[in-house]
């Protein structure tokens, strides 16, 4: 009864926002949704070897609600069901790994392809130093033929993919959205995106996914066979890099995108980011923003994604969002065009097959890190010479994408994200509004119809606003999510380029709970102060929890032992809504 009870909590906050208006009689995007999109299954290579056996219909069946068993034997449900889902499996050797693990004749012909088949056979140590050289081979170039160039073994996949995400598919109550994972890497540095594409079946059904190997890992030719899939198929899709934390600083860089074509391309291809997900935080770091107390979050800064090399004080500017927002500003001055104009999404990038985000039944990042004793005290990924380690408990229960749709399908979803009408959370399904604008009332949110009026005088989370005459005021919403934690704070952050031509940044509490307890909603409306008509800059929310048990509390309360030394055993989990850019002539 306490659950249900909690879940029609959370039915009344989300849909209560619409604030008394019929979904028939409004015009703006009147629906919360909640979802992954980034999930990883069996026929993801390196998933396979560290030995997930759910496919793409466990992976839904749980998302919808039902309860599974997971590869190592561990009855799973989730606490509240997802409202859509993109399983993005790796198109590098897609569905290969498994004919790899039964000895192909094709494969094992191969002498390193054999190899690794041995070593998948052996043991949980040998299977995992097998991945992990596979890893480093795919981020080098050097993967076997066998596995990059099989068209018609993993065509067939793909196309059995794509029959059992339409059967899961139910508009309305359920969105299963086709996608796949590009994973480029440059000498191990991490430049994967996930494709998502806004069709059905029969448009999907004229492509296969797009190799990295065949691209030369290059983002730009991704863009380019992604222009080939629209023009001859008429349909839709974008591409959202994740990660950016282990890109070695490659994920942002100025020179890439320094004309106006190339910044064209980007800004059209990939107007979202993954700003969170299991393998840390990629908001921001301590080094770039030492004077925000809380940019030392889920960090993963030991190395590049391989581990190929150590994490470096340069590496950082071109790894980390917010440092890319602002590095857009001067290139829109620069160039008339705003390569970086990103808007944030969070997923799980599990490669469980299940998309668990909530710290009290974390399953970990792949198979053989789902809950056990001692998990805690085992590294999550090392380098093959054992000198770079990420931690086990460095692993992050995060995250979910949320939207602001006209309806619960493809259609919708992607138009939201599209349109940059969504953000991120890392878990936790906080509700938040974020609107720019000059004629706010002081009173808007005494109104029942605040949402509808915010639209009329404003604009949402993901604009770009031009040419304002006074300061614009911000319309800040929250709401908690039920069955979490209370919220400690509304924070904008603030980016700009000062007259030296010098990018600046600044964190600014708009609104905080008059209780350490925390309160269910925050709002407020906050008019920058500092305002400059001349000024390009953009603003973006960071609302905070209270902080609350992380998973590494949880599982010691579950098997009975201790955190290691030196992990957190709590967690402020927060969500990132989508900026707002002010653009001056």
């Amino acid at each position: 009864m306490k659950r249900l009870f909690k879940q029609a909590i959370l039915f009344s906050l989300t849909t209560g926002l619409m604030m008394n208006t019929s979904y028939a009689a409004t015009s703006y995007p009147a629906q919360l949704l909640f979802g992954d999109t980034h999930l990883h299954t069996n026929l993801s290579g390196d998933a396979r070897g560290y030995g997930v056996k759910l496919s793409p219909e466990d992976a839904y069946k749980v998302a919808r609600g039902e309860t599974i068993t997971s590869s190592t034997g561990i009855s799973v449900t989730l606490h509240q069901p997802l409202d859509f889902l993109v399983i993005a499996d790796h198109a590098e050797g897609y569905g290969m790994m498994q004919k790899l693990f039964n000895r192909d004749p094709e494969l094992i012909s191969d002498p390193q392809l054999a190899k690794w088949a041995e070593m998948l056979n052996q043991d949980k140590r040998s299977a995992f130093t097998a991945v992990r050289q596979m890893i480093v081979a795919q981020g080098n170039g050097q993967l076997p033929k066998a596995i990059t160039d099989n068209p018609e073994a993993f065509g067939k996949l793909w196309q059995d993919y794509i029959t059992i995400t339409e059967k899961y598919n139910e508009p309305g109550k359920f969105t299963a959205m086709y996608g796949y994972e590009w994973t480029g890497m440059y000498k191990g540095n991490n430049l994967h995106r996930v494709v998502v594409f806004r069709d059905g079946a029969t448009i999907v059904r004229k492509t296969l996914p797009v190799d990295s190997n065949k691209t030369a890992h290059d983002p730009r030719q991704l863009w380019q066979a992604l222009a080939e899939y629209e023009k001859s198929t008429g349909g839709q899709v974008l591409a959202i890099p994740h990660n950016s934390n282990l890109s070695g600083g490659m994920m942002f860089v100025p020179e890439e995108v320094n004309t106006i074509a190339t910044a064209t391309e980007r800004v059209k291809w990939e107007p979202m980011v993954e700003i969170t997900q299991i393998k840390g935080d990629s908001e921001t770091h301590p080094y770039l923003s030492p004077d925000d107390q809380y940019a030392d979050f889920e960090t993963w800064d030991v190395g590049n994604l391989a581990l190929t090399q150590a994490t470096t004080i340069g590496s950082l500017r071109g790894s980390y969002v917010r440092s890319a927002l602002k590095m857009g500003l001067t290139l829109q001055q620069a160039q008339g065009i705003n390569p970086f104009k990103v808007g944030f999404v969070g997923a799980s990038d599990s490669h469980t097959g299940i998309p668990v985000t909530t710290e009290a039944n974390f399953m970990g990042k792949h198979s053989m890190m789902e809950p056990s004793p001692t998990r805690m005290q085992r590294p999550v990924s090392r380098s093959m010479d054992l000198k770079l380690v990420n931690k086990g408990t460095t692993m992050a229960a995060s995250g979910l994408t949320a939207v602001w749709a006209h309806a619960n399908n493809r259609e919708s979803i992607f138009d939201a994200l599209e349109r940059r009408e969504a953000y991120a959370t890392t878990g936790p399904r906080i509700a938040v509004r974020m609107f720019i604008g000059q004629d706010f009332p002081d009173d808007l949110f005494a109104q029942q119809d605040w949402v509808a009026k915010s639209y009329q005088l404003g604009k949402p989370m993901g604009s770009t606003i031009t040419n304002l005459s006074s300061a614009p005021k911000l319309a800040l919403f929250a709401q908690q999510d039920p069955n979490d934690g209370a919220l400690a704070k509304i924070q904008i952050i603030k980016g700009w380029v000062d007259a030296q031509g010098q990018t600046q940044e600044v964190v600014i509490d708009a609104v905080s709970s008059p209780t350490k307890e925390g309160s269910a909603t925050l709002q407020a409306i906050w008019q920058d102060p500092n305002w400059q008509a001349n000024q390009a800059s953009f603003y973006y929310a960071r609302v905070l929890q209270v902080p609350t048990q992380r998973w590494t509390t949880f599982d010691a309360k579950r098997f009975n032992v201790a955190v290691p030394d030196g992990a957190p055993t709590t967690i402020v989990e927060r969500a990132y809504g989508s900026p707002i850019w002010y653009e001056a002539n």
